[in-house]
């Protein structure tokens, strides 16, 4: 793939992590990366934003942010808010085509979940990947509520004809609750699609040089690591 973009199933799920842990196992690859935020909302001017955390941890990758709110709120309403132009899905699909053009991997990283409003005539990250036909990839909460909102954000991929990548858990805790160690087997069949890795909880907090090492134990295969699902089932006890 040329194109991947990332959501979540809300806000705070570890998408910006994992966002990283794609990235930097793509580089260990040889590969090139861009980094695409679409709309940053929250931070103001002078402050790191997402794209700049993928860079700290990373290193060697392209980033681009098409706009900034200084609300922590959906970025169209933080638009409105701001007295500042909306992020269209036509301007998102064109800057990661663009990319593409000079990197074998563009990262399109949205803004809480897939149907999270850029502008007031309701567009989405959803309408940015049909438009650039790309696969996405959903990062997921591991406890309790996770099923829910995965198993939505799944059929509203599927009703609208979008390639659903796969799941990663976000945020795996270092002592998983029973809640947590089930939805490691029940993710994949509410999703209807395969769970592709498990970033631990924390990992954004590591150096960049311990980052970039264990970033590709994190992911499956078909993300370019080397994570086992089956090895990382940790049981569901009856």
């Amino acid at each position: 793939m040329t194109i991947l973009v990332i959501t979540g199933t809300g806000t705070e799920v570890g998408k910006t992590i994992t966002t990283a842990a794609v990235a930097a196992t793509a580089l260990a690859a040889g590969r090139s990366v861009a980094v695409l935020k679409p709309a940053q909302t929250g931070v103001t001017p002078d402050e790191r934003g997402d794209a700049d955390e993928v860079a700290r941890l990373t290193g060697a990758v392209t980033t681009l942010e098409l706009a900034r709110y200084p609300e922590p709120l959906a970025p169209a309403t933080a638009a409105r808010r701001a007295g500042l132009a909306p992020v269209r899905p036509h301007e998102v699909a064109e800057a990661a085509a663009k990319l593409a053009t000079d990197h074998d991997l563009v990262l399109v990283e949205g803004a809480g979940g897939l149907l999270v409003r850029f502008d007031d005539e309701g567009g989405t990250l959803a309408d940015a990947a049909r438009l650039l036909d790309a696969p996405v990839l959903v990062v997921a909460s591991a406890g309790l509520g996770t099923l829910n909102t995965t198993e939505l954000t799944g059929r509203e991929l599927r009703h609208r004809g979008l390639d659903f990548a796969g799941l990663v858990i976000g945020s795996w805790p270092d002592d998983p609750d029973l809640a947590s160690r089930c939805n490691v087997a029940d993710l994949p069949v509410v999703a209807g699609t395969a769970l592709l890795g498990a970033v631990p909880v924390g990992a954004g907090s590591r150096t960049p040089v311990d980052f970039r090492a264990a970033a590709p134990s994190w992911l499956a295969p078909d993300l370019g690591g080397s994570w086992d699902a089956e090895a990382f089932s940790v049981g569901c006890a009856l």
